[in-house]
């Protein structure tokens, strides 16, 4: 007569084997994708007390709980952090940088190492990198000329000299344009990428250009002017401008930054949304974008000063720079960013990723530009 232990032996044969099979499927599983938002601060002005000095990374699918904060350089001459001006990334190079009044930083994502910081002629604004990692449009610091970097190494390998008081920077989804905003000009310039010259320019808008964003199809923009609690609409085509949009309900009034009552403006990723910030009322103003000139359909309270509006990737959260996230669909507050101290983060300089272990597989952008690609 058998015992228990022979009789149950085959059955532990096959527990072991199922999970040895099941170890082995994990071990060869392709490991989940994880999305992080990078936030670099000092990110309003050189204000420390909204997140320190650093980069910070939040885990979007966990609640934006805080996961590290990563060293940067920065440093004036005195020591002191410098403001952040821009940010941006390659999921092609695996690499992230970050702009400062005087500097640009290189860092390696996948080992959240410092590769470079350097200086460079007339200081740094808003830069924005081609879509192969390869290429930065780095403007100087509200000066007449715009570099254009090896993204690897940092080398300038041209200039562009629009005189217009280089600031903001836009890389055209199809990598062929770059958009150029300069805070002397009504002007939005456009270069070409294969020359690295400047080839047009789109307007005159009614003032001078601030944020902007454009569409997938590089075929509209949608510009912050001066003076304007809204924004205009611009042909990319024809180089004209065909709109333009008063926030309706609200009225101008006493700003802390930017001295331009709305400083930030964004795409929904499927383009059918565009937001629009205002300082003065510490709002979010939606636009129905599916309409033309687009429509005023929401307004979102936030607890501070908006200074800059994003998108998650997915188009589930909008990002202003106050740290609230936004449920897009609902427009609630669904979330606030806090760093390792519980202390709340603000930044206008944020991008997300997307990661498979180490590597970087997608990176977002730090202007909400449309994302609907011709059929």
């Amino acid at each position: 007569m058998q015992s228990r232990l022979q009789r149950a032996f085959p059955l532990v044969l096959v527990l072991v084997g199922l999970a040895c099979a099941t170890a082995t499927f994990a071990d060869d599983a392709t490991p989940q994708t994880r999305r992080l938002l990078y936030v670099a601060t000092p990110g309003i002005r050189n204000y420390l007390e909204y997140g320190g000095h650093g980069l910070l990374v939040f885990d979007i699918d966990a609640d934006y709980r805080f996961v590290q904060r990563i060293p940067l350089g920065g440093l004036d001459r005195s020591g002191k952090p410098m403001n952040v001006k821009g940010i941006c990334a390659s999921e092609e190079t695996d690499r992230l940088y970050v702009s400062t009044l005087e500097t640009l930083q290189c860092l390696d994502l996948a080992k959240n190492q410092l590769l470079w910081e350097q200086r460079y002629e007339g200081g740094c604004d808003r830069m924005a990198i081609s879509p192969n990692g390869q290429v930065i449009y780095l403007p100087s610091l509200e000066k007449d000329h715009w570099h254009v970097l090896n993204a690897i190494s940092g080398e300038v390998v041209a200039k562009i000299t629009p005189m217009s008081g280089a600031h903001n920077t836009v890389y055209g989804p199809n990598g062929k344009h770059v958009y150029l905003a300069g805070l002397r000009s009504p002007w939005l310039g456009v270069a070409e990428t294969t020359t690295h010259t400047l080839t047009a320019q789109v307007g005159p808008f009614s003032a001078p250009v601030r944020p902007f964003t454009v569409n997938g199809q590089q075929t509209l923009c949608f510009v912050n002017v001066n003076d304007l609690l809204g924004f205009e609409v611009g042909d990319l085509t024809t180089r004209e401008k065909l709109h333009r949009v008063e926030v309706q309900g609200f009225q101008k009034g006493p700003i802390k930054r930017h001295g331009c009552p709305s400083h930030g403006i964004g795409l929904t990723p499927d383009e059918k949304e565009l937001w629009v910030c205002d300082a003065a009322n510490q709002r979010m103003h939606v636009f129905d974008a599916t309409v033309m000139p687009p429509k005023q359909i929401a307004n979102v309270k936030l607890r501070d000063e908006p200074g800059w509006i994003t998108f998650c990737l997915d188009g589930k959260h909008a990002w202003p720079s106050t740290g609230e996230v936004i449920d897009v669909a609902t427009r609630q507050v669904v979330a606030t960013l806090a760093d390792e101290t519980g202390a709340a983060v603000q930044s206008e300089k944020m991008v997300e990723l997307h990661f498979r272990g180490r590597d970087a597989v997608l990176a977002g952008d730090q202007f909400g530009i449309g994302r609907v690609q011709p059929k």
